[in-house]
């Protein structure tokens, strides 16, 4: 992960001494669909009365970089930050607790519509993903896992001020972050036989602010 953000680090400051930039922050939900996630915790530890749905919403907070290119065309990347949870009472006294968060990067290229006051950006993009799972069941126990991941975007950018921009967004996202796993193992799930994976399609919806230098 250390290489990772110098290499966000190396490519921000690259182009920020170069032509024109815009630089942007946001939060948003994002509606998944994780469904070996949802099937493990439902047949093993859910409740009827608190089942995990198709789509559960989670929390994503992001930043991003994009460069313009000629043609109204920008080059741009995304740090996009998922997190999600779940926890329910089990037994006597007893809690059931599971959370993951997926790290996920990605170098994305824009087509963009501009005039007066307004920005529109329509994107797509690939990369790694990164992910980390924590369970309790009396003890707590840690997983990790990496994959790649695929997203299409699109970005409304209004004019609050002279090179400030408020944001609205959406985006769809395919990610095979694969089977989370620690020293002795994977989580397995008995009842369909298969190891817990965090494989997901997704849509976000984002807002946030933006500038432009």
């Amino acid at each position: 992960m250390k290489k990772l953000f110098m290499i966000i680090l190396i490519f921000a400051t690259a182009i920020t001494t170069t032509a024109q930039i815009d630089l942007s922050f946001g939060m948003g939900l994002d509606f998944n669909n994780v469904s070996s996630y949802r099937d493990y915790v439902n047949e093993n530890f859910a409740p009827a009365d608190n089942q995990i749905s198709t789509f559960k919403s989670s929390v994503m907070f992001l930043s991003e970089v994009d460069y313009y290119l000629p043609d109204k065309f920008q080059i741009g990347l995304e740090y996009n930050l998922l997190i999600d949870s779940y926890n329910t009472p089990v037994g006597v006294a007893g809690i059931y607790e599971i959370s993951y968060n997926v790290h996920r990067p990605s170098l994305l290229g824009y087509y963009v519509i501009y005039g007066k006051g307004y920005k529109f950006k329509f994107g797509v993009g690939a990369g790694p993903r990164f992910a980390s799972l924590t369970e309790k069941i009396v003890t707590q126990t840690n997983y990790n896992s990496t994959g790649l991941g695929f997203l299409l975007k699109a970005e409304g950018h209004t004019a609050l001020s002279t090179n400030f921009y408020a944001v609205i967004g959406v985006d769809a996202r395919y990610d095979l972050v694969g089977e989370p796993s620690y020293s002795n193992g994977k989580i397995h799930n008995n009842v369909n036989g298969e190891n817990l994976n965090l494989n997901s399609i997704s849509v976000g919806l984002k807002l946030g602010i933006s500038l432009t230098f």
